[in-house]
């Protein structure tokens, strides 16, 4: 009894909107903290978070992949199919694997966002199936005078 929401009672997760569109914003802004959120100066590359840990030998590999792997944590509880949750597992596990390599998995790391891409993956998913509105209109604009 104590666990059943009464009528009109909040839902245990009451700072958080666990919508589609609600989650999908959250994970984009996880996305681009982790593969985008700082400009190198002179270079005008963007790296997040991760490829920062990536230069931390074995550990910062390793706690990048446990952060990519909340987006697939998000996709399952959306209820993404299985193949589209491979393909996102199969970058997160790419991205770690190469990471690992010294030199230039950090390179690497630094190009590929996986995080990126499996968010993509997830908003293309759920704009199909018609659980979040297009992030862009598809098609060619006329100006009418």
């Amino acid at each position: 009894m104590a666990f059943q929401n009464a009528a009109g009672a909040q839902t245990p997760y009451r700072f958080a909107d666990m919508s589609h569109e609600a989650t999908l914003l959250r994970l984009e802004k996880l996305a681009f903290l982790l593969d985008s959120a700082f400009l190198l100066p002179g270079l005008n590359r963007r790296v997040g978070i991760d490829a920062a840990l990536g230069l931390i030998p074995i550990v910062g590999d390793f706690a990048g992949m446990v952060l990519s792997s909340y987006i697939l944590f998000e996709a399952r509880r959306l209820g993404v199919p299985r193949h589209i949750q491979a393909r996102m597992a199969m970058n997160i596990a790419f991205d770690g694997l190469v990471g690992a390599v010294p030199v230039a998995g950090d390179l690497f790391d630094a190009a590929f966002k996986a995080n990126r891409r499996n968010v993509r993956l997830l908003r293309r998913h759920l704009e199909r199936t018609g659980a979040v509105r297009l992030g862009e209109i598809e098609g060619t604009a006329t100006r009418l005078d």
